[in-house]
Formats: C-alpha cells, structure tokens, sequence
C-alpha cells in the first residue's frame, strides 16, 4: 500500500485521538500518568521553559503535580491527551507534550503545549516526536489537517517549524492571555493530508541527516 493509499484509508475509519504510545529511535511518547512527575519535577525548574506557555509556568512541583492531575486524559471532562515523552538512552521523561483542540466533524486535532527538559533538547528527540505524532495523526488516525501554533516572539521555534516544511498560515493578533498578563499575537502552522508525504520525506531527511530541532509549540 502506498503513502497515499494509507492517508486515504486511514480516513474511512472513525477519527478518534486517544492516549497511545510510539516509540522511535531517541524517545518514546506514552500516556501522561502520575508516576512521571518525580523525573519531570527534576527538570521543570527552568523559568524559560514556560516563557511562552499559555497554560502558565509549571516551575513548582506543586504547580507540576496540579497540573499534570488535570491533564491525565479523561474524556468525560476533555478529549484533550496529554503525553509524556521519554529519553529512551536515561528511560527518564524528558517532557511533555499534547493533541488537542480535536474536531471529530472537520478531522483535525493541533500538535502543541511541548516542553523539553534542558538535557534533552538539541538530542533530535523534538523533531522525532512531531514526527511520530504527525504520522500517527495522518496514517492512523485519517486526520485532514493538523495544527502547531506559537508565540510570535518565540522566533526559535518559528524556524524550527520551518525547517521540517510545515506550512506557515499567519497570525493571530492579541490571540492569548499569558500568565504574566502579556497579550500575545500566535503564529499559526500547519500540515494537511495532502501535503504529507511530502513533508514526512523532509522530515526523514532531517532525522537521517543528524540535524536536530529546537521546536517549541505552546
């Protein structure tokens, strides 16, 4: 079966994004669960992490823990699946990362709220997870359309996103409200169905020829 065929296939079944678990080469991505938060208190210390963050700063192991209690997947409450990304070389999870914003009707989800421990970026394990997450979404789940989303000062991770052949669709002025009041504008990209196997050949491209990414999505 070719890539085409997969897409097309895939999107004859129900779109239903729930918790999963893939693995690649550097990490593995799995279910958000409490036993992850002693390895991510270890390193949600660092105050830029959660710069550009819309769901506010995770700095304290209390504020972690909250958090990540009312972001185990629970579809009564929200379809939202949070997951946790694991250094396969440590077995230690280096961050976190999330589909949501899931429209069943329109087939599309967004790819975002991803933050990295700082022993863990520029190792290639970011750009592997939009990897595994978007063929996950295109070749498993039928999506049409996925979104990424960041702050427009966040230029770093605009790059980022560029360099994988994710498509650039604008901005979205005074979009968001951050914790510290500042009003932010996003920059809004994307990838649909159609386009895909054209940008997961260039995102192999990328993980083959050892350039790694520092793709930040809040």
């Amino acid at each position: 079966m070719t890539l085409v065929e997969t897409i097309l296939h895939a999107q004859e079944r129900p779109f239903e994004v729930r918790p999963v678990t893939l693995t690649g080469r550097h990490a593995r991505i799995e279910p958000l669960d409490p036993r992850h938060l002693p390895d991510l208190a270890l390193i949600s210390g660092e105050r830029e992490i959660w710069q550009y963050m819309g769901f506010g700063t995770l700095e304290s192991e209390e504020n972690l823990r909250a958090w990540l209690e009312s972001a185990v997947w629970n579809p009564e409450k929200s379809p939202d699946v949070a997951l946790a990304i694991i250094d396969l070389e440590s077995g230690r999870a280096a961050g976190t990362t999330s589909m949501y914003d899931i429209s069943v009707q329109h087939r599309h989800l967004e790819i975002g709220r991803t933050w990295l421990g700082k022993p863990y970026r520029r190792t290639g394990i970011n750009t592997e997870c939009k990897y595994m997450l978007l063929t996950h979404a295109f070749e498993s789940l039928g999506a049409y359309r996925v979104q990424l989303k960041t702050d427009s000062r966040n230029t770093r991770s605009q790059q980022a996103m560029e360099r994988l052949g994710i498509v650039r669709e604008g901005v979205l002025r005074s979009h968001m409200r951050l914790h510290d009041g500042y009003v932010r504008d996003s920059v809004f990209y994307s990838v649909i169905a159609s386009e895909w196997p054209v940008t997961k050949e260039c995102i192999e491209c990328l993980m083959n020829g050892s350039q790694t990414s520092q793709l930040s999505s809040p």
